[in-house]
């Protein structure tokens, strides 16, 4: 199973970034000594310092502790007809997803990961015929194969209006395409990046969302600007999905929104 992609001190830190505060303003409005804050953000674990900075930051404290204790692993059964392909981008872990209809074979892959190898091998094995690849955004880790998948397998790729990747064909919101007896339809959930989008993925076999860096197990992805509105477009467009929905994020396990509106903290 994938570790959770965040830590209680990258947490704090996305938090911190988002809300504008450096350091010493998180010493000056939680109290804290200023080598006790760098402690935390440098990944070291103090909870009641945690929580206090977590209430500043208007992080769950209850869910940061949680983390901070490694008592938070999402259990996920995956189901047989969608698959995780993790792969490394420098140190990074980085998930591609290929999802399938069990009866038709018609497949949809979601980002690339590093290594179209270990994509096709899945496609080979359980004989699909792919339809299209869909992006959820455009950093080089979750693009990094897309030109040797499209040249082996002869499909088209999508990218967001809002950042269109060359040699790709662009969706808006709302768009809708279907794999098989599967139906994807396109939620815009920027903050990451501009272009930033969540494929809802429904069918009799399958509801779940694939939301590149929107949203990760117990975190968030880093958010460039327009923080606030950020974490309301995942409440909006992620969050009010039925809770079973299996969450398939860029980097780290599956989890359910259930999950993550009982344990993620910036929620």
């Amino acid at each position: 199973m994938n570790a959770l992609e965040d830590n209680v001190s990258d947490i704090l830190g996305k938090a911190m970034r988002g809300r504008g505060f450096d350091a010493q303003e998180m010493a000056s409005q939680t109290g804290l000594a200023p080598g006790r804050v760098e402690a935390l953000l440098q990944g070291t674990f103090e909870e009641p310092s945690a929580r206090l900075m977590a209430a500043i930051l208007g992080l769950n404290p209850d869910a940061v502790a949680r983390l901070g204790r490694n008592e938070y692993q999402p259990q996920v059964t995956k189901p047989a007809n969608l698959a995780q392909i993790t792969t490394y981008y420098r140190d990074m872990a980085v998930n591609a997803y290929v999802l399938w209809d069990p009866d038709t074979r018609g497949a949809a892959i979601f980002d690339t990961g590093t290594d179209a190898a270990l994509v096709l091998e899945i496609i080979e094995r359980q004989e699909l015929e792919v339809v299209s690849i869909f992006l959820t955004h455009s950093h080089a880790d979750h693009v990094q194969a897309l030109g040797a998948l499209t040249a082996a397998l002869d499909v088209e790729a999508w990218s967001s209006t809002f950042e269109p990747l060359p040699g790709t064909r662009t969706f808006r919101p709302g768009d809708f395409f279907n794999a098989g007896q599967h139906f994807i339809r396109t939620r815009h959930t920027p903050g990451h990046t501009a272009g930033g989008t969540t494929f809802v993925i429904e069918g009799s076999t399958l509801d779940a969302a694939v939301v590149g860096d929107a949203l990760f197990a117990g975190s968030i992805g880093g958010v460039k600007k327009d923080y606030p509105e950020s974490l309301e477009g995942i409440r909006r467009e992620i969050l009010t999905l039925p809770d079973s929905t299996i969450i398939c994020p860029g980097h780290g396990p599956m989890t359910t929104v259930a999950l993550e509106k009982a344990n993620n903290p910036f929620f």
